[in-house]
């Protein structure tokens, strides 16, 4: 949203975020603002509690491979999340509507082809100054909601896993 700052929040104070695993997979493309938004999401994670070393940066050439590298790294069950982080800036021709759909269909597939949270961190924008603005700029850091949005669906399953067996039912992995 155009007049949101996406950098305010409220700490989250989650019991136990020194036990989660987070990989982050991020695009190398358009590294001026994909690092931007990946340091962020460091940032909150740490100061939420994760433990540093639980968690994984994984590089990827451009935003297009992201749903590849998402998916291992889902279908591998060693993190709790994983957060995508990716930039595609609308040029002259449709690539940029090819790619963006097929990465949001990936992250997309994910999320129901796995038991893992992927998250949605790819700044699709038309120009190079309104992804500034939201990697660090006047609009804040998209990598913060990305970090926050992870924790909540870690702490979202876990708590379905509990209710599901204090009904007896299987909690999943």
């Amino acid at each position: 949203m155009a007049t949101i700052n996406l950098s305010d929040y409220k700490p989250l104070h989650i019991t136990n975020a020194d036990e989660y695993t987070i990989g982050i997979v991020f695009s190398e493309w358009n590294d001026f603002v994909t690092y931007n938004l990946r340091d962020a999401a460091l940032e909150i994670l740490e100061k939420e509690g994760v433990k540093p070393s639980n968690i994984k940066l994984f590089p990827v050439p451009g935003a297009f491979e992201l749903s590849f590298a998402a998916m291992q790294l889902c279908k591998s069950k060693q993190y709790d999340a994983v957060i995508a982080i990716g930039c595609v800036i609308r040029g002259e021709t449709p690539h940029f509507d090819y790619v963006c759909s097929a990465v949001a269909q990936g992250i997309k597939d994910c999320n129901i082809l796995t038991d893992i949270p992927a998250i949605f961190c790819v700044l699709t924008d038309d120009t190079k100054e309104q992804s500034i603005a939201r990697s660090g700029g006047n609009l804040g850091n998209k990598g913060v909601e990305a970090a926050v949005t992870a924790l909540k669906m870690i702490d979202f399953k876990k708590q379905v896993r509990r209710q599901n067996e204090a009904f007896g039912k299987d909690g999943g992995n």
